[in-house]
């Protein structure tokens, strides 16, 4: 069956509305755990160790189960591979590309440096 030209447009820009909705919530969603991870560093490192720090690493410990079982890619990431051939490291959210590409290096090395302090904390009081 051959689809017509008005057709094809109208599921090319059903698709990149899906796309544009996707990149909005992924970038929501990664605004949300910049704030809980730069909240645990910043606790930590004021020794305001509280039931916040603990709701942290355990929103920040689902996220690593959630990427553990998806194989190390965000399930909104497969989402939006339907939609969009780019090959860009940022196709799915917006951030820059270079920030997209090292997110997990970055943000991982903040969150290990935070739980290192946390240790340090627990055993100093």
């Amino acid at each position: 069956m051959l689809i017509s030209d008005g057709d094809w447009s109208a599921k090319v820009m059903k698709d990149s509305i899906k796309l544009v909705t996707i990149k909005i919530v992924h970038t929501l969603i990664w605004f949300f755990f910049n704030v809980v991870i730069f909240y645990l560093l910043y606790a930590v490192s004021v020794n305001n160790i509280n039931k916040w720090v603990w709701i942290c690493l355990g929103l920040i410990l689902l996220e690593v189960l959630i990427l553990a079982l998806f194989k190390s890619i965000c399930p909104i990431t497969l989402i939006a591979r339907k939609y969009t051939d780019s090959t860009n490291d940022n196709f799915d959210i917006y951030l820059p590309n270079w920030l997209a590409k090292h997110n997990k290096q970055i943000y991982a090395t903040i969150v290990l440096i935070a739980i290192i302090i946390l240790i340090f904390r627990l055993f100093d009081n």
